[in-house]
């Protein structure tokens, strides 16, 4: 099998803190992989070290076959970084942004400009191409982020949490880039908060949590693994939420949850619960409008095995500049 890059017992440790501990992990060429973990699980480090920015203690990470230690320069002529923050010069516009990084790339000017004409189009970005990237929106920084990191026309692309801080709209933009992306034959790894995110993109998933991976696969298999179905209610009254509650509990037993937009949500072990619930509901006199049972979703597979929701905030070791970093991979340093 053909793998664009991969980790085989990853560890790095930051003084006291053991950031990885043995991870291990891999992706096919022309595939998504989804890196998934809590705050502080280890999700950066893994990807500062497949792209050359970090040095780990132990283990060994390839991409495109070359080892991101011993081959480091060889390496980043094959990937491109687009990390939690966009990595571009404010005062420059977005044109010559582009254009920067293509002559530190080693492009003559005229190939340089031709790159930077052809990405900006590719981004919707042609019009906006002439001024300051200072007075872009968000989406138009993060569109003209991910613009630099294929200037060098990457292999391999590494997505540090993308879209964090874009509204819906520009993110559903920068999915249909990546998928585009993929189709000519692009390999991205894709770390993220966004449990939607990662079942829409990712071909397999691996989670990490502690600096180790305790799970992975496609996001149908992660599901399956946490159970097939997910039986949910809303009451009638708002007020018998909590009464709704307690009776899904008591025969649903644990992972029975009330969501905050006023459902009761169980996990379905036994294909008699949902009839059990309906008369026990009767019995006590408590109407329910919906009742509903789905499929197991990717925040329920994380919630099972990180005892914890996904929390979107930052992840960056103390110190890091990650736009700088990204800007030094964009530029091939």
């Amino acid at each position: 099998m053909s793998y664009a890059f991969q980790a085989e017992g990853l560890v790095k440790s930051f003084k006291e803190t053991r950031a990885l501990d043995g991870v291990d992990l891999a992706a096919r060429t022309g595939t998504v992989l989804g890196l998934l973990g809590p705050n502080g699980s280890g999700k950066t480090t893994t990807v500062r070290v497949l792209a050359t920015l970090l040095r780990p203690d132990a283990g060994r990470a390839l991409v495109g076959g070359l080892d991101v230690v011993r081959q480091a320069p060889a390496v980043r002529a094959q990937i491109g970084l687009t990390g939690q923050y966009a990595a571009v010069d404010e005062m420059l516009t977005g044109f010559e942004n582009l254009l920067m990084i293509g002559r530190l790339l080693g492009l003559s000017r005229p190939d340089a400009r031709k790159r930077a004409a052809e990405l900006l189009e590719r981004f919707a970005l042609t019009e906006a191409g002439g001024r300051a990237a200072g007075t872009f929106s968000g989406g138009m920084r993060r569109r003209l982020d991910l613009a630099a990191s294929l200037v060098g026309r990457p292999q391999v692309l590494f997505l540090d949490e993308p879209t964090t801080g874009l509204d819906p709209h520009s993110r559903n933009e920068l999915w249909e880039i990546v998928r585009g992306l993929v189709g000519e034959g692009v390999t991205v790894l894709l770390t993220t908060q966004y449990l939607e995110e990662a079942d829409q993109l990712a071909d397999e998933i691996v989670v990490i949590d502690k600096g180790r991976v305790i799970a992975g696969g496609t996001p149908d298999a992660l599901k399956a693994q946490v159970g097939g179905q997910v039986l949910e209610l809303r009451p009638q009254r708002a007020e018998q939420l909590e009464l709704v509650y307690g009776v899904v509990a008591s025969l649903a037993g644990t992972g029975t949850e009330m969501t905050p937009n006023g459902l009761v949500s169980a996990p379905v072990r036994d294909v008699a619960l949902m009839p059990a619930v309906v008369a026990r509901l009767e019995q006590a006199g408590l109407v329910v409008s919906e009742l509903s049972l789905r499929g197991s979703s990717l925040d329920e597979v994380f919630l099972t095995l990180t005892g914890h929701r996904t929390a979107v905030t930052d992840e960056t070791e103390p110190g890091v500049d990650a736009g700088s970093e990204a800007a030094t991979v964009k530029a091939g340093v």
